[in-house]
């Protein structure tokens, strides 16, 4: 039987972890954060699609192409979070369980980064508790697509 596949998506300057902020985001790479999730993923007998993009557009296009390839999508939408109803309006179209992901907690930030659109789209929120929140997510995840299995 061919394992199921969970998307993780990666919005804008999330390339820059490790570099960017380090006091905010730590030291860890975005590469360290896959190598995290396919570690996890092996773990959970799952797959994972693993990318990062700058671009809203092609962010809003792959998650278009999950409707037919993955059984859910884990985003950490970076500032997309808080300004793109394109974002919330792709995950509600694929109709796939989202799982959103912050490193930092967005709630003790600058009072912007409180509101987020993609949370209206998403069944669990992760912030605050660093990369570990992927494998978090992953795991969350996994158990709502083994659910939905057996039901």
């Amino acid at each position: 039987m061919e394992r199921p596949l969970i998307a993780i998506f990666n919005g804008p300057n999330l390339n820059m972890l490790g570099l960017r902020q380090p006091e905010v985001y730590g030291r860890t790479t975005l590469d360290d954060v896959e190598q995290l999730c396919a570690q996890a993923a092996e773990r959970l007998d799952v797959g994972i699609d693993f990318r990062q993009t700058n671009a809203e557009g092609e962010l809003v296009s792959w998650i278009h192409e999950c409707r037919e390839m993955a059984r859910g999508i884990i985003i950490n939408p970076a500032a997309f979070t808080h300004t793109s109803i394109a974002l919330l309006d792709a995950l509600l179209a694929v109709d796939l369980p989202v799982i959103e992901v912050h490193i930092s907690n967005i709630h003790r930030r600058e009072a912007f980064r409180h509101i987020s659109y993609v949370s209206k789209a998403a069944v669990g929120v992760i912030c605050g508790l660093g990369v570990q929140g992927y494998t978090l997510a992953l795991q969350a995840m996994t158990d709502i697509i083994m659910n939905e299995e057996t039901q």
